[in-house]
């Protein structure tokens, strides 16, 4: 199953981001997806379909653009500034990759990824607060609320418009950019990039000014994922990449862009033996196990779903967001007024 989706996510890679032009077969099903997509929006204008006030304010947290843009470190760390201004947030994420069932499930430490998905459960280990998940964001942010939050991240909730929303966050990776700036499925886009005008703020992982169009966009907050420890998977060693360098690991990366994981790694001086998997794939045990004694680091979002006894030589690779200034920024004050102010 993984072998297939990733020949489906390589080709896609290719046709989004490369010069491939098979995006010219798939137009025809962009076109049908834009005039869902823009009937969806304006049966929710004209109030035919209604957005839930949650009652509490709502912060969302997502992309425009399919696959991995750093949206998940985003939410947490937003939770966590949040939280030091005096809130009680919770998140509320859709729980993508998973199986809950009718009603919406609080993630723990050691709920089952197979149920709550892989993300929901990065977040409840390394957030400061409450994680629910449901693919109805009210859902999930009624619960929350029953349990004492007052504001809600919704985490990659930026088109799940029946929860209506304070502040909007669209997270941008500034590297890949908007590939060809095509919509699903000839191109990565679940909208188009002027919807980027009605976000409240835009946030850039990475990249340089010629890969990020502020004429259409505006201005926007940078950052970047930067390693904070290598861990173990038992549970018992810390290290720092430097006890790397000059070494050959197998590089273990499920997520939206494996490459930049793989480049983190090669920027330390480590010798990387790649191993590209879709996002959200499930990895056994056996896949990982290469037979040569070599270390095997991983993406801390792929080590939730290794559950179990691990090997001492299975690490993954904590990152933590730092923004591209100094200091926390203004507009952080400005969210937190018009929050209480809510």
């Amino acid at each position: 199953m993984n072998r297939e989706r990733s020949a489906l996510s390589d080709f896609l890679n290719r046709v989004w981001y490369g010069a491939s032009r098979w995006y010219v077969v798939l137009l025809p099903l962009s076109w049908l997806f834009a005039l869902l997509m823009s009937l969806r929006r304006a049966l929710y204008r004209s109030g035919v379909l209604r957005s839930v006030d949650a009652g509490v304010p709502v912060v969302v947290v997502g992309n425009i653009a399919s696959g991995g843009t750093g949206k998940t470190p985003v939410a947490i760390w937003l939770a966590t500034c949040l939280k030091d201004r005096g809130f009680r947030p919770g998140i509320a994420s859709r729980g993508y990759g998973g199986a809950v069932g009718r009603a919406p499930l609080r993630v723990v430490d050691d709920s089952d990824p197979g149920t709550v998905g892989d993300e929901p459960l990065l977040m409840a280990r390394r957030a400061v607060c409450p994680v629910v998940v449901h693919p109805d964001r009210v859902a999930a942010a009624a619960m929350l609320i029953r349990m004492g939050c007052d504001v809600i991240v919704a985490d990659d909730g930026l088109q799940h418009y029946r929860l209506k929303r304070q502040f909007e966050i669209a997270v941008v990776d500034g590297a890949r950019g908007f590939g060809n700036g095509r919509l699903l499925p000839a191109g990565p886009l679940r909208e188009p990039v002027l919807r980027l005008h009605s976000v409240d703020l835009v946030m850039l992982q990475g990249g340089d000014a010629g890969t990020f169009d502020r004429s259409v966009t505006g201005s926007a907050t940078r950052f970047e994922l930067s390693a904070s420890g290598v861990h173990d998977l038992q549970g018992r060693r810390t290290e720092s990449l430097e006890t790397f360098r000059g070494r050959s690991v197998h590089a273990v990366a499920g997520i939206g862009n494996p490459q930049r994981f793989f480049r983190l790694l090669e920027s330390n001086g480590i010798k990387v033996v790649p191993h590209a998997y879709p996002d959200h794939a499930a990895l056994s045990r056996n896949a990982l196990e290469f037979g040569d004694g070599l270390d095997v680091l991983m993406t801390e979002k792929d080590a939730v779903k290794m559950r179990g006894p691990n090997p001492p030589n299975w690490w993954y690779v904590a990152v933590d967001l730092t923004l591209g200034e100094s200091g926390e920024p203004e507009w952080l004050d400005r969210l937190a007024t018009t929050l209480k102010r809510r």
